[in-house]
């Protein structure tokens, strides 16, 4: 027995070490656009070559996710592969759930202090505007990977509590859309909306084992703004 708590603590330990290494290179993976700027000798940033840095840094940060988390993920693969339409049934109705608190958020936001837009929403649209097809890969496909690695996968390998790690992953995904470029009150409440279908995420992750789900359905939404920003407004 206590050899079996001394394993659990062991593994506990380097999940946490491996979660901090995680968020600090999430965290700080915006970084990693300096390696273009060096090598090309860049000057002047203008807001199309600011979309295909952020694509640059998000693509070798899927790559290192990739390799730290590599035989799990293999393994979730073959979980959402082998219950691949129980995935998408629940998915589906989690992420409706989540996009429902979403919507109810945003309005009663809207409502309350007439603040139009989230902040995070107006730095997403504005880089849309300057290359829309790029962030089709950029926001629609590497960040949701990215995201769900982060959010989803390291905060489920460390609580083991199910309605913890639903929370904590949940909350701790609006705050990281909020922080950085908010002033008002306002701008922090829409960390709300953001949580809520964090929450949805994080749900469907504990319901259907493998972080596929989570990533699949969060792919869908955010490519489904995408290209309703592209093609409607």
């Amino acid at each position: 027995m206590v050899i079996i708590n001394m394993e659990k603590r062991k593994n506990l330990m380097k999940q946490i070490i491996k979660g901090i290494l995680v968020f600090f290179i999430f965290y700080y993976s915006s970084y990693l656009q300096l390696i273009p700027i060096i090598v090309f000798n860049i000057q002047k940033i203008t807001g199309p070559l600011q979309v295909l840095l952020s694509c640059f840094s998000n693509i070798l940060l899927v790559m290192i996710l990739f390799f730290l988390y590599l035989p799990e993920l293999r393994k979730e693969w073959k979980i959402f592969r082998k219950n691949l339409a129980e995935n998408i049934d629940t998915g589906t109705k989690l992420w409706l759930v989540g996009l429902l608190g979403m919507m109810i958020a945003n309005t009663l936001i809207n409502l309350i202090f007439q603040s139009g837009q989230a902040n995070n929403e107006q730095a997403v649209q504005s880089m849309i505007d300057s290359l829309p097809w790029i962030m089709v890969i950029n926001a629609g496909i590497l960040a949701p990977f990215t995201e769900e690695i982060v959010f989803r996968k390291t905060f489920r390998n460390i609580f083991h509590n199910k309605w913890v790690f639903i929370l904590c992953s949940g909350l701790c995904f609006g705050f990281m859309h909020v922080l950085g470029n908010s002033t008002t009150l306002a701008d922090y409440l829409y960390f709300i909306p953001y949580s809520s279908l964090g929450i949805a995420f994080a749900y469907m992750y504990e319901k259907t084992d493998t972080v596929f789900t989570s990533i699949s359905f969060h792919m869908f939404h955010n490519l489904a703004l995408i290209l309703a920003s592209i093609f409607l407004y």
